[in-house]
């Protein structure tokens, strides 16, 4: 019902809200809709950079990457 599209510099790059989850009784859920949708946009942003950091990054100990 809510997409969040984040890019790979962790930025929120749009929000779609189907029309069907806009209820004007019940503005709570939609905006914990709006939160899980982000975080997990962010969380799946988050582990793709790990990923393609981790192959360029590999066998290096650089301070404050969680590689």
């Amino acid at each position: 019902m809510v997409k969040v599209e984040v890019t790979g510099a962790i930025e929120l790059k749009s929000i779609k809200i189907d029309p069907t989850a806009v209820d004007p009784n019940d503005v709570e859920m939609l905006e914990d809709m709006i939160m899980a949708a982000t975080n997990e946009a962010l969380r799946s942003a988050q582990e793709l950079a790990n990923r393609r950091l981790g192959g360029i990054t590999s066998g290096l100990n650089i301070p404050g990457l969680p590689f």
